[in-house]
């Protein structure tokens, strides 16, 4: 049960001393150097963990979008990882501007295991670790602080003579004060200066420091301050690279993420979707993606973002949520009739200007750059508008439905979904306006041929055979265009008075499989108004066909 007053229990985060804090008003103007540890820390978190073909599957989808920096895996804890990695090395199936990265604890076994798991890479490097923050120290090692500084010193000092046994491979280290998150400020500076003090990190070859919020505690803000304060006090900072390693526990591994760059960090590390341990490391997707919609190109490819999800869902056994930022299913999707309406005139608007900048109302992103087709862009549930029916038509059939007109379908595709109540798909639409404006089935009144004429009082003369009831029936009537001489041979033929209030017409297609779709408004002598569309390869018989929808609605 939630207490009252969570005081007792849960303390609240301390601030970082920090007044002259820069981040606030800073920019991100670069991408950061990208490490996928979804081989890794990813991995490790999943209920079956990746076998050697699904591991290699994801090491392909990585390289593919463009990481250059993996950690491939932590060597020391199993066969599976060891062999994956060896047989990597092994096969060459490193490209020459990517690095891997392995992890290990500090001690002497595991980190020779690791060397060994590596060794003859081009490039690679070590990831050394142990825990710093006062719980890990007092409940989980029993250690004071000197205890826990000997452990990361010893083990910079195994990482120096280890590489040395390997010298064909250039290795590249890479320090963690795990737990830094809830860790004193000081004392993993204190550490991560006698790190650097054994590995002696230059300019040219720089120790990468790792800064993680292995669990998140805090407000980002807090990470911020935290990260620009060892970036401020940290003796070498040209031979040091900054690395964040959030995690997700409050919700807000992102805004670390962003805000940790603002305060001097140089590289991220998370998983593709923020897969990982408990709620899951930062998500290297929408990391990327926030950088794009803000004019800046993060290095990273999710062009093809279906592929990516397609791959991560297989390999990881897990998931893509459907709301997911920029790559759920349904986030590039509209409900809502004036959402709809919105995005649809969005649409328009950006067709009709003539600079490239995306402004389309509810959608911070082109779904085309992601390689998403518009046509799913808008959905349709009891909820829609008629922007949204008319959107789906338009997308799917290339109908143009006149504003008065969507107005009058859409009662009758609200009707339907209020029944079914479910999302409607394109064919449920499309089957409505069928039945709605006569299309689809045999009608009262159906054409069959017609031809105009002209008489010598410049009158036009239509002349035709349609079935009535399916009985062919000859036909004809007399007015000042094709439209009116329809009008009037219904009226002289079947009693049947229709005025014609509107009249639009569009071209369906292009080239040689062009049609024409032709839409009346009209209105009886009793005042009631009806709708007709008529579809044809000629402009003139969909008028034709038309006007027949308009008289067959009033004898459906």
């Amino acid at each position: 049960m939630m207490l009252s007053d969570p005081s007792r229990k849960y303390r609240a985060f301390p601030q970082v001393d920090l007044p002259d804090r820069q981040w606030p008003s800073r920019t991100i103007d670069a991408p950061p150097r990208w490490l996928s540890t979804d081989l890794r820390d990813g991995n490790q978190a999943l209920i079956d963990p990746m076998g050697a073909e699904k591991k290699r599957r994801f090491f392909d989808l990585l390289l593919k979008v463009g990481v250059k920096e993996i950690e491939v895996g932590f060597p020391s804890s199993g066969a599976t990882d060891f062999d994956f990695i060896r047989g990597l090395v092994d096969s060459g199936s490193i490209p020459d501007d990517v690095t891997i990265q392995s992890l290990t604890q500090s001690r002497r076994d595991l980190i020779e295991k690791t060397f060994e798991s590596m060794a003859g890479a081009s490039r690679a490097i070590v990831h050394l670790y142990n825990a710093v923050s006062p719980a890990w120290r007092d409940i989980v090692f029993n250690l004071d602080k000197a205890g826990v500084k000997a452990i990361a010193v010893e083990g910079a000092h195994m990482l120096m003579e280890q590489a040395a046994r390997f010298p064909e491979t250039d290795w590249h280290f890479e320090y963690s004060p795990e737990t830094f998150s809830t860790a004193e400020l000081e004392f993993s500076l204190e550490v991560s200066e006698a790190v650097m003090e054994v590995l002696k990190p230059t300019a040219a070859k720089p120790l990468i420091l790792n800064l993680p919020a292995t669990i998140e505690a805090a407000m980002p803000n807090v990470y911020a301050d935290q990260i620009e304060w060892m970036c401020k006090h940290i003796s070498a900072r040209d031979a040091v690279v900054i690395s964040l390693h959030p995690h997700n526990d409050r919700g807000s591994g992102i805004a670390a993420a962003e805000l940790g760059l603002l305060a001097g960090g140089d590289r991220i590390e998370g998983c593709l979707f923020g897969n990982g341990e408990r709620t899951g490391n930062v998500d290297l997707v929408t990391l990327a993606l926030n950088m794009y919609t803000q004019g800046l190109n993060p290095g990273l490819d999710f062009s093809n973002i279906d592929e990516v999800i397609q791959t991560v869902e297989y390999c990881n056994q897990l998931p893509v949520h459907p709301r997911h930022p920029y790559a759920g299913e349904l986030v590039f999707t509209a409900f809502s009739g004036s959402h709809q309406d919105a995005i649809k005139k969005g649409f328009a608007a950006q067709e009709a200007r003539n600079d490239d900048f995306w402004e389309v109302p509810y959608l911070p992103i082109d779904p085309a750059d992601l390689g998403r087709s518009y046509e799913a862009v808008i959905r349709v549930n009891s909820q829609s508008g008629k922007g949204g029916f008319a959107w789906v038509l338009e997308q799917d059939q290339g109908l143009k439905l006149p504003k008065k007109m969507q107005a009058h379908f859409s009662r009758h595709v609200q009707q339907m979904a209020d029944e079914t109540g479910r999302e409607l798909q394109a064919e449920d639409i499309w089957d409505v306006f069928q039945r709605v404006y006569c299309l689809n089935t045999p009608q009262h009144f159906q054409l069959l041929d017609y031809e105009e004429t002209r008489a010598p009082n410049g009158e036009r003369i239509f002349a035709g055979k349609i079935t009535v009831a399916g009985q062919e029936q000859s036909v004809s009537g007399r007015g000042n265009g094709l439209l009116s001489s329809v009008v009037s041979t219904l009226q002289d033929s079947f009693g049947l008075k229709l005025d014609i209030v509107d009249y639009s017409e569009h071209a369906m297609g292009q080239g040689s499989t062009v049609r024409a779709a032709a839409y009346v408004e009209c209105v009886t002598d009793t005042g009631k108004t009806v709708w007709g569309v008529g579809i044809d390869e000629d402009v003139a018989t969909a008028s034709v066909r038309a006007v027949l929808s308009a008289a067959n609605a009033l004898n459906g």
